[in-house]
C-alpha cells in the first residue's frame, strides 16, 4: 500500500518552460494537435480518387470534427483545380430536356450577363430592322408578284371565256360564266332567243371552264404558301443580318469554347426561326415553358403573371448553377441540411395565371453541384434522418452522375410531365461526420456502406500530455482565443487551463481532445476576467470559471449532501461497524458529474456457499455489477474452500439506492463488507473505497476517480475533518488524479488521506487495523489475523452444516 502525497495528487503545468508572457505571443493554431491516425486517414481518403473511398468522420461531438476535417480539407482544397461553372440552357430539340453547358469557373456569369444583354436588344434591333424601307419594299413585292399572278390568269380565262361567248363574272357567291351579245351579258329574252345547238354548246364550253376557274382557285393557297415561304426566308435573311452584330462581342469572348459557339448557333437559329414571334407583342403567351402538374418533390413559387413580359425570350437565358468566379482551388461545402432536394437539386415551379409553369431557369442546385469537383461534407445522423436522403446520396455515388428528380414524380401512381434535366457527371469526396455508434450500426446493418465509404477517420478524445504536446496546446488555444475574439491569456492562466484539460481526460498523463469544451472554459474565463477589470485573463479567472460552472450544475449534488448531513442517507465518517463499509460512485447528470459515498452491507448466515447480490433480485442492479458480485465467490472459495465447502449464505446490497446500479468498481467495497461479516471484523467508518476488484484479489482501476474522492472529502469537511478520514482507490488509478487544491493541501496538512492499494488485503489491513495474515506450512493462520478471524467462522458454520446433515441416533441416513 501506498499513502499518497501532495506531488502524488496532480500534475501542475510547469509554465516556466512556456517562452511566453501571454498568448498573444504565440502563433495561433486552430486545428486540433496529436490526431496522426486521423490525419493519415483523411490524406489516404483525399490522395486516392477511386469509387469509394469516401471518408467517415468519426468520434465524439465534442471534439470538435466539422471544424478540423474543413480546415484539413481546404487546405488540401488549394492545390486542386476549380472545377468549371455549371450552367443548364434551353433543349432547342426537346425543351422538357434542358442541356448542361459547362464553361471554365467565373464565366458561366459573364455568359449569363451576355446573353441577358443580348435579350434585352433583341427585340428593338430586329424591329428597327423590320421596319426598314428596304424590308417593306420587298414585302411588298411579294405581295404585288402574288397578286399579279392571279389578275393575269383570270385575265386569260376571261379572254379564252369571251372567245367562246362567254364572261367571268363575280358574284357575291363566287366566280360565274354568262353569255354575251355584242360585247354585252345576254338577258332572259337573248337566251330565250337562242337555238338549242347554240345552248347546248355553251353549257359545254362553260363546263369547260368552270374545270379551269376550279384548277385557278385550287392553285391559289398553293401560291400563297409560296409567297408566305417566301416571305419567311425574306425575314430569316432580314434577322440573320440584324442579329450578327448582337451575336459578335458574344462568339469573340468564348472563341475558344466550342460548346459556347454551339449554343450560340442553337440560339441564333431558334431566333432566326421565331423572329415574327419574338417581335410579336408579349409573344405567345406560354412560348418557352410548359404547363404541369405539380410534383411532390417541386417547390412552388407564387407569383402574378406579367403580361408585359416577351416570355419567348426565356428560351434563350443562361441559367448559371454553379458559379466559380470567387473559388480558389476546389470547393468545400458543408451541407448542415441534407434533405434530398437539398443534396440533388430540385425544380421550381412558378403559378401564371392559375396554372403551375416551370422551365430550364427555374433549376435549382444542390451541395453535390456545389462540391462537385471538390469536398462535401455532411452530418451523418442529419442526412439519416431525412426521407429518401440517404437512398439520393447512395445512388448518386454509384452512378457517378448526379440526376435531379422529383420525388412526387418517383413515388406518385399519376405519370405527370416534368423536367428531365440532362445528368452531370460526379466527381466528389463525401466526408461523413458522426458518432462512433452510428458508424458501427451502418457497417452492420447497411450492405453498401462499407463498399461507399472505405476510409474511417478515426478522431481521439485525448492526446499525450508532454513538453511538446503542452506547447503545441497552448498555440491551440491561442487560436481558439483569436477565432473566438476573447482576452489574450497569461501564460499562468494557460497552464490551469491545461492542467483543467488533463482533468477533462481523466488521466493526468493525457490532455483532452474535445475541444468544445475547452472552449467553453476559455470563454467563460475571458468573461470573469473582464468582469475583475483584467486586460489579460489571470490565472485566478480561470479558476474563477471553473468553480462557477461546479457550481452552476451542483444543486443535484448539494441535495445529497445535505440528505447525508441531516441523516436522510445514512453515511458513517467515524467509528467502527462489522459488514459496513462507505463505497463510492459517480452519478452523471446532464452536464454535472459528481461523486458521492454509498453505504454497502452484508450480512452471512449458514447456508450453501451462496452470495445473493439483492441489487440484481430486485432487478435494479445491471450486468456488469452482477459480474462484480459473482467474482467474490470465485475469491472466497480460492482463498478459503480448498478443503472444504462454503457453508454459508451471504447478501450484500447498497443500502438506500432507490435506481439502478451498475459497474463493478464498488466489489472491493462489497469483498470488503463480505469479509468483515464473515470474520466479524469491525471496519473503520472514516475510510471509503473504490475499486474493482478480480478472483485473485487484485484491485483493478476504475473511472471517475477524482469526482470520487472529492465527493467523499466534501462530506467529511462538512462534517468536520478529524484527521483520520481517508479513500483508498486502486493503485494503478494514481495516473488519473488531478485533484482540487483544497482536497490536496487537506492531504498535505495530514487532515485527509488518500491510499493506493494493489491487493484487497491491502485494503483490508487499512479499513481494519489488523495484519492479513498469512498461512504456515499447514495451512493455520496466524491468532488474530483477518484471515484466521475468517477462517474460524467459516469452520464453525461448516461444523454447524455437517451437524445439521448428521443423522439422528435411531433415524435411517437417507
Amino acid at each position: 500500500m501506498k499513502k499518497l502525497k501532495k506531488e502524488n495528487l496532480n500534475l501542475v503545468c510547469d509554465t516556466s518552460r512556456f517562452e511566453f508572457e501571454t498568448t498573444e505571443e504565440i502563433s495561433a493554431k486552430t486545428t486540433i494537435i496529436g490526431q496522426e491516425r486521423l490525419s493519415s486517414s483523411m490524406e489516404l481518403g483525399v490522395d486516392i480518387s477511386k469509387d469509394g473511398y469516401n471518408i467517415f468522420a468519426l468520434g465524439p461531438n465534442e471534439t470538435n470534427r466539422l471544424s478540423h476535417i474543413q480546415h484539413f480539407l481546404e487546405e488540401k482544397a488549394t492545390d486542386k483545380p476549380t472545377p468549371s461553372d455549371i450552367c443548364y440552357t434551353n433543349n432547342f430539340d426537346d425543351r422538357y430536356k434542358p442541356n448542361v453547358l459547362k464553361v471554365p469557373a467565373g464565366r458561366g456569369m459573364e455568359l449569363k450577363k451576355m446573353m441577358d444583354q443580348l435579350i434585352e436588344d433583341l427585340v428593338p434591333t430586329l424591329q428597327s430592322s423590320f421596319e426598314t424601307e428596304e424590308y417593306q419594299n420587298r414585302k411588298q413585292a411579294l405581295k404585288n408578284r402574288l397578286q399579279e399572278e392571279q389578275d393575269q390568269t383570270f385575265e386569260d380565262l376571261q379572254k379564252k371565256a369571251q372567245e367562246k361567248g362567254l364572261a367571268l363574272v363575280r358574284t357575291p357567291a363566287g366566280f360565274s360564266f354568262t353569255p354575251m351579245k355584242d360585247g354585252d351579258l345576254m338577258d332572259e329574252n337573248d337566251l330565250q332567243e337562242l337555238s338549242d345547238e347554240e345552248k347546248e354548246r355553251l353549257e359545254k364550253e362553260t363546263k369547260k371552264l368552270q374545270k379551269e376557274l376550279q384548277k385557278i382557285i385550287q392553285k391559289m393557297p398553293v401560291n400563297k404558301r409560296k409567297i408566305r415561304d417566301e416571305q419567311k426566308e425574306l425575314d430569316k435573311e432580314i434577322a440573320t443580318y440584324a442579329i450578327k452584330e448582337l451575336f459578335k462581342k458574344i462568339r469573340e469572348e468564348f472563341s475558344d469554347l466550342d460548346n459556347v459557339q454551339d449554343f450560340l448557333d442553337s440560339v441564333e437559329m431558334d431566333i432566326v426561326d421565331n423572329v415574327q414571334k419574338i417581335m410579336t407583342p408579349h409573344g405567345q403567351q406560354g412560348q418557352g415553358n410548359q404547363l404541369m402538374q405539380l410534383a411532390g418533390g417541386g417547390q412552388q413559387i407564387q407569383q402574378q403573371a406579367d403580361s408585359s413580359q416577351n416570355q419567348i425570350l426565356d428560351r434563350y437565358k443562361v441559367n448559371v448553377l454553379v458559379n466559380h468566379s470567387e473559388t480558389e482551388g476546389a470547393p468545400v461545402i458543408y451541407e448542415d441540411n441534407p434533405s434530398y432536394k437539398n443534396l440533388v437539386g430540385r425544380v421550381e415551379y412558378q403559378s401564371r395565371m392559375g396554372a403551375l409553369t416551370t422551365n430550364f431557369n427555374l433549376i435549382k442546385p444542390g451541395a453535390f453541384h456545389k462540391a462537385n469537383g471538390g469536398y462535401l461534407i455532411l452530418h451523418a445522423r442529419q442526412l439519416l434522418m431525412e426521407p429518401f436522403a440517404w437512398e439520393g446520396l447512395k445512388r448518386a455515388l454509384k452512378s457517378g452522375e448526379l440526376k435531379i428528380e422529383s420525388l412526387g414524380e418517383s413515388y406518385s401512381l399519376i405519370s405527370t410531365v416534368s423536367l428531365e434535366p440532362e445528368p452531370i457527371d460526379l466527381d466528389v469526396k463525401v466526408v461523413l461526420v458522426g458518432e462512433r455508434m452510428l458508424y458501427y450500426l451502418l457497417c452492420e446493418l447497411e450492405p453498401e456502406f462499407h463498399s461507399l465509404f472505405k476510409i474511417e477517420a478515426d478522431f481521439e478524445d485525448e492526446i499525450d500530455r508532454d513538453d511538446g504536446n503542452q506547447s503545441l496546446y497552448a498555440q491551440l488555444l491561442a487560436g481558439l482565443i483569436e477565432k473566438n475574439e476573447l482576452l489574450h491569456f497569461h501564460k499562468d492562466a494557460v497552464g490551469r487551463v491545461i492542467e483543467q484539460s488533463a482533468r477533462m481526460a481523466g488521466d493526468r498523463e493525457k490532455l483532452s481532445a474535445k475541444t468544445q469544451d475547452i472552449v467553453d472554459l476559455l470563454i467563460e474565463s475571458s468573461h470573469w476576467a473582464e468582469k475583475n477589470d483584467h486586460d489579460v485573463v489571470q490565472h485566478s479567472d480561470v479558476e474563477k470559471a471553473i468553480e462557477q460552472k461546479v457550481y452552476r450544475s451542483g444543486r443535484l449534488k448539494d441535495k445529497i449532501h445535505e440528505a447525508i448531513n441531516r441523516d436522510y442517507i445514512f453515511i458513517d465518517t467515524e467509528g467502527e461497524e462489522t459488514g459496513q463499509v462507505n463505497g463510492l460512485s459517480v452519478s452523471m447528470i446532464g452536464n454535472s458529474t459528481f461523486g458521492r459515498p454509498n453505504r454497502i452491507t452484508a450480512r452471512v448466515q449458514l447456508g450453501k456457499g451462496e452470495i445473493v447480490d439483492i441489487e440484481r433480485e430486485v432487478e435494479m442492479g445491471g450486468p456488469i455489477h452482477s459480474k462484480g458480485v459473482l467474482i467474490l465467490k470465485g475469491f472466497l472459495g480460492e482463498r478459503y474452500a480448498k478443503n472444504q465447502p462454503l457453508s454459508l449464505s451471504a447478501s450484500i446490497v447498497f443500502e438506500q439506492s432507490y435506481s439502478g446500479i451498475d459497474g463493478d468498481s464498488a466489489s472491493t467495497a462489497e469483498l470488503y463488507a463480505l469479509l468483515s461479516a464473515i470474520g466479524k471484523i469491525p471496519i473503520k467508518q472514516n475510510f471509503s473505497v473504490t475499486g474493482s476488484v478480480n478472483q485473485h484479489g487484485k484491485v483493478q482501476p476504475i473511472g471517475g476517480v477524482n469526482e470520487k474522492i472529492e465527493g467523499y472529502y466534501d462530506i467529511c469537511k462538512e462534517r468536520g475533518l478529524t484527521g483520520e478520514q481517508g479513500v483508498l482507490i486502486p493503485k494503478a488509478n494514481e495516473k488519473n488524479l488531478m485533484l482540487r487544491k483544497d482536497v490536496r493541501d487537506s492531504v498535505e496538512d495530514n487532515k485527509f488521506h488518500i491510499y493506493s492499494v494493489e491487493t484487497v488485503d491491502e485494503g483490508m489491513e487499512i479499513l481494519t487495523g489488523l495484519e492479513i495474515g498469512k498461512p504456515d506450512d499447514d495451512g493455520v493462520y496466524p491468532e488474530g489475523t483477518i484471515n484466521r478471524k475468517v477462517t474460524d467462522q467459516l469452520n464453525q458454520l461448516a461444523d454447524k452444516r455437517r451437524a445439521f446433515s448428521t443423522p439422528q441416533n435411531g433415524q435411517n441416513q437417507s
